[in-house]
């Protein structure tokens, strides 16, 4: 299954937001209707934005569409931008695109490789992840979860604990539908349960993805990563980042500088659509956090391992 793919001169997409109960296809013909799609998160993740990115670029040769508003849709993933610039700044939009596309899958394979034997040497098979960074956040397999899914077919993955990540629950809704369709062992745990189970030792390293790294190794990526990493600390374990060389910034010094996209209130007050909280109470929505380059221990690229607790950095590795 790919999650987005150009098919008869159209962008294919799996909507998201039907999971895990339906799974349904959208056929994007407009970039206004993908701005649509990326917004409402019917197509999200970093690796997956940078492929839409650049396909909305292609999308936009042919209807004369200004790309600008695409490139802004989701300001904190720097993915999105990158790939509308590079299939900007090419002679055939689409060929760009879908090389993109198959850049992904080869990076997502990689990434992998590269995480589950870093994993080996830490003789970790018990591993936690926030939000859903398989498959439907990418092209095919994904970033963490394709870590995960590398090490279940290598025959060493104990348990995947998976938060269920508020307030939009992809871990629960997204993560553990991939999890079940690899027939990983895996459970589902609430958001402010994963320090503590740490702390117990229910977990040997944490593997999150990453919106945004910046060229210090500060790494934005969902809300509840900062957390983790903490935990992670805490009880000594390794705290894992794993995302494609396209997501990390150089252009970005340090996450102070990261713009951290705030979704609203009513993601927090209602769930689908049912009140939880009285009328008249406020809310914040930061859909990213940052978590320090000091508390993260390595981040695994489709080219590399950047030991950060070894001193190196995503720019003098």
């Amino acid at each position: 299954m790919r999650t987005i793919d150009w098919i008869d001169e159209a962008i294919v997409l799996v909507d998201q937001t039907r999971l895990p109960g339906d799974l349904t296809y959208l056929r994007i013909t407009t970039v206004a209707e993908l701005i649509d799609a990326i917004k409402r998160l019917a197509v999200r993740g970093a690796p997956a934005l940078g492929v839409a990115g650049a396909l909305g670029v292609a999308l936009a040769a042919r209807t004369g569409e200004p790309i600008g508003p695409l490139r802004e849709a989701r300001p904190t993933a720097v993915n999105l931008a990158w790939g509308v610039d590079q299939a900007a700044a090419a002679p055939d939009p689409l060929a760009r695109a879908l090389r993109i596309r198959d850049e992904d899958i080869a990076a997502c394979l990689a990434m992998g490789v590269l995480g589950a034997d870093l994993l080996a040497g830490h003789g970790a098979t018990r591993v936690m992840t926030v939000c859903n960074t398989g498959g439907l956040a990418a092209v095919e397999r994904g970033t963490a979860l394709g870590v995960i899914q590398t090490m279940h077919e290598r025959g060493t993955l104990r348990e995947a604990l998976a938060l269920e990540t508020r307030p939009l629950l992809q871990g629960a809704r997204l993560t553990a539908w991939e999890l079940a369709r690899m027939g990983a062992p895996h459970r589902l745990i609430v958001d402010s349960a994963g320090p503590f189970l740490l702390a117990r030792g229910a977990a040997d390293a944490v593997l999150i993805g990453a919106d945004r790294i910046a060229a210090n190794g500060d790494t934005a990526n969902k809300i509840g990563s900062y957390a983790l990493a903490l935990g992670a600390r805490r009880a000594g374990v390794p705290f894992l980042v794993i995302a494609p060389e396209t997501t990390i910034d150089l252009a970005t010094p340090g996450g102070d500088v990261i713009t951290i996209e705030d979704r609203g209130p009513a993601e927090v007050l209602s769930i689908g659509g049912v009140r939880l909280a009285p009328e008249g109470a406020g809310a914040l929505n930061p859909a990213f956090d940052v978590t320090p380059a000091d508390l993260i221990t390595a981040i695994v690229t489709d080219r590399r391992v950047i030991r950060l607790d070894r001193g190196e950095t995503p720019d003098h590795a």
